[in-house]
């Protein structure tokens, strides 16, 4: 049987494979060390949490310390209590899922129907302030849906989407690239050539660049004419950000991989990387509901600095010299990184 074995191309080429995989150590670790790490991690956090806190805002009025008295004894409810002129901005950012306001006529609740979080936010301010009214669950006087374009979650939603896009394809498409050609032997070639590396590395940013008219351009229309999601800043000032964010991923992907000799060693390093932006950023909800202890390190994130100046841009109106801070921020990452890239790359 074992001399079969030994006389059989199936057997030995797997076993060749086995032993190959082996001796990859950056493989064996991302197959097999870092989901373990990452479920640890992941168990840790979240294993005496407690029921999902949605925030619910209160109106300024007489009856606004009440309201939101009542509101924060309910468990699971966060209440804030907001001037009438920052609402909607405080809807429109996520900031809030539902808006209570006391008027003559009896509560006026407001909030975006489209939002999971607005309709669980609903049942918890009929269940928290039903004892106010002395009879359970007493209907609002009148419900103002969110509708305007602007103030949508789908508004809040397409920014997002953007600067998702412009990570995965600077990481992925930039990173995996440089790897491929390592190792394929190409790499080595250019040795012997007169380009410096600062043109080799710079090279795939100009590229990346050349379709982010196409890629951004193709979001904005669709979101317009599937949605009305419209842009109430300058185009031009959409199309700036997308650049930069462009050139932040992209430097960021040449970093992580410059000294990858693997495929998979280069994927495991984009996740590590990519993976707390996807979940802290703030583009499927608001960033602002994660801990106020956590916001530093949020605000600190490239992701997070392109959705903010995207969304004050295409939401709020804003300008560029608006989104000064944002802006100053995902630049940073994206001169260190390229410098970065540019100081531990090798040829070889």
């Amino acid at each position: 049987m074992a001399s079969r074995l030994d006389r059989s191309p199936l057997a030995q080429l797997t076993l060749a494979r086995f032993r190959e995989f082996l001796r990859e150590k950056e493989a064996v670790f991302w197959t097999f060390v870092f989901p373990v790490l990452l479920a640890v991690g992941l168990g840790v956090a979240f294993r005496n949490r407690g029921p999902d806190v949605v925030a619910i805002g209160v109106a300024a009025g007489a009856d606004a310390g009440r309201l939101a008295a009542a509101l924060g004894h309910a468990e699971g409810v966060r209440a804030l209590v907001l001037p009438s002129d920052a609402v909607d901005d405080a809807l429109r950012k996520g900031r809030v899922a539902l808006v209570v306001a006391s008027r003559p006529d009896g509560l006026h609740y407001r909030f975006d129907p489209t939002r999971p979080e607005s309709r669980l936010a609903r049942l918890a301010a009929d269940e928290a302030l039903a004892p106010l009214a002395g009879r359970p669950l007493p209907p609002p006087a009148r419900i103002e849906r969110v509708t305007a374009p602007g103030a949508r979650y789908i508004d809040f939603l397409i920014p997002g989407l953007i600067a998702f896009n412009l990570l995965g394809t600077g990481l992925w498409g930039v990173g995996f690239a440089l790897v491929r050609m390592r190792t394929g032997k190409l790499l080595k070639r250019f040795l012997a050539t007169p380009m410096r590396k600062s043109e080799f590395l710079f090279s795939f940013i100009l590229a990346r660049l050349s379709f982010l008219v196409l890629e951004v351009g193709s979001l904005l229309l669709f979101a317009r004419y599937a949605f009305d999601v419209r842009v109430h800043g300058s185009i031009a000032a959409v199309f700036a950000v997308a650049i930069l964010g462009a050139m932040v991923f992209s430097g960021i992907g040449l970093l992580v991989a410059s000294r990858a000799r693997t495929q998979e060693a280069v994927m495991g390093l984009m996740n590590v990387v990519s993976l707390p932006m996807w979940i802290l950023s703030g583009v499927f909800f608001s960033a602002e509901h994660f801990p106020a202890i956590m916001q530093p390190l949020i605000r600190a994130l490239p992701l997070t600095a392109v959705v903010d100046a995207l969304r004050a841009i295409m939401n709020d109106g804003a300008t560029l010299a608006a989104v000064a801070g944002p802006v100053t921020i995902a630049l940073a990452w994206g001169v260190a990184s390229f410098a970065a890239a540019l100081a531990i790359f090798r040829w070889r």
